[in-house]
């Protein structure tokens, strides 16, 4: 359901044929059927997460790379129960709520809109105006089409529907009221408010926090009616178990320095490292000990900015030397 959002971006700009999107299972074809209307906000909401993932792993190992020539769009990366499974899932889930949320408080689909259950006593100064955002139809739908494929009783199953639910409680926790003044000459009198999702990238922040402090866990098997049911445990007792919030995994990393076809790693060779930094986008973790070469680079910007009475600004441009340090 990924490449939903990268490889068929044009779904927002044509009329939808829920048959021809390859990869859906039955239960997300149905789904595309009842809800085509929604259908361009789910892929929105996946090519959102991905870019969102791309921006907070821009500095590490692993970058979110997508490989453009699969339905796996990430490659085999995601074939383990790692971290950065986790946290894609998790960032996918977040984002097909979102831009499902958003796009029905904006009037693009028939059946949804804002949230009328808002209507009770106010705050002190203000009162209830404007479209609420309706985050529960958002992740109704995100958990209907993100968790379809979750129907195995087996542990990969189980540790994707935790993170999905985990990126999609990250909205819920993360609402805010936006307000509006009204008055004369903008006295801010009287304030309307509405409840309003954050910007995405304030989400993506929110579920890296959660990505450094995930939870491992173990697999314990368990004799039922239907037969043999994976269920996922903590690893460590004396950690404080994971709550619906928190993100879990159960097989370690990859370290990602070098290129591997079976992990999914493209290495670090070429990238850009930061010669300055201590961290993990640093050439000394970045580059996994192998060093760095260093070129200068030429770029044309503007300079010698002047703003002109009224009302524009000239500049002049100007060709400025960057070292750029990059992995051996």
């Amino acid at each position: 359901s990924l490449a939903i959002g990268h490889q068929y971006s044009s779904l927002g700009t044509q009329p939808i044929l829920c048959g021809s999107i390859p990869g859906l299972v039955p239960k997300q074809l149905r789904f595309c059927r009842n809800y085509v209307e929604i259908m361009p906000s789910v892929a929105e909401g996946v090519k959102i997460g991905i870019q969102e993932c791309q921006h907070q792993f821009r500095g590490r190992r692993w970058n979110c790379t997508t490989v453009n020539d699969s339905l796996a769009i990430f490659g085999p990366v995601l074939d383990k129960a790692t971290r950065e499974s986790a946290f894609v899932h998790a960032i996918a889930s977040a984002g097909v709520a979102f831009a499902v949320t958003r796009s029905c408080a904006e009037g693009l689909a028939n059946n949804c809109g804002c949230d009328t259950r808002h209507k009770g006593s106010p705050g002190e100064g203000w009162k209830w105006g404007g479209c609420s955002e309706d985050v529960e139809f958002g992740s109704m739908v995100s958990r209907e089409f993100a968790d379809a494929r979750e129907n195995r009783p087996d542990a990969r199953s189980a540790m994707n529907r935790h993170n999905n639910e985990a990126g999609r409680t990250s909205i819920i926790e993360l609402m805010h009221l936006k307000c509006k003044c009204h008055g004369l000459s903008g006295s801010c009198e009287v304030k309307t408010c509405w409840w309003s999702q954050p910007d995405f990238r304030v989400i993506g922040d929110y579920l890296k926090d959660k990505y450094d402090s995930a939870s491992e866990m173990v697999v314990e098997k368990h004799r039922e009616s239907r037969g043999w049911v994976e269920t996922l445990r903590p690893k460590y007792n004396f950690f404080k178990a994971p709550t619906e919030k928190d993100l879990v995994y159960y097989e370690n990393s990859p370290n990602f320095c070098e290129p591997n076809p079976e992990t999914g790693s493209f290495g670090t060779r070429d990238r850009i490292c930061n010669v300055t930094s201590h961290g993990i986008d640093g050439c000394d973790l970045l580059c996994c000990g192998r060093g760095h070469n260093t070129r200068t680079e030429k770029r044309k910007e503007k300079c010698h900015c002047i703003f002109h009475w009224c009302c524009y600004v000239r500049c002049q441009e100007c060709i400025r030397v960057y070292d750029v340090h990059t992995c051996k």
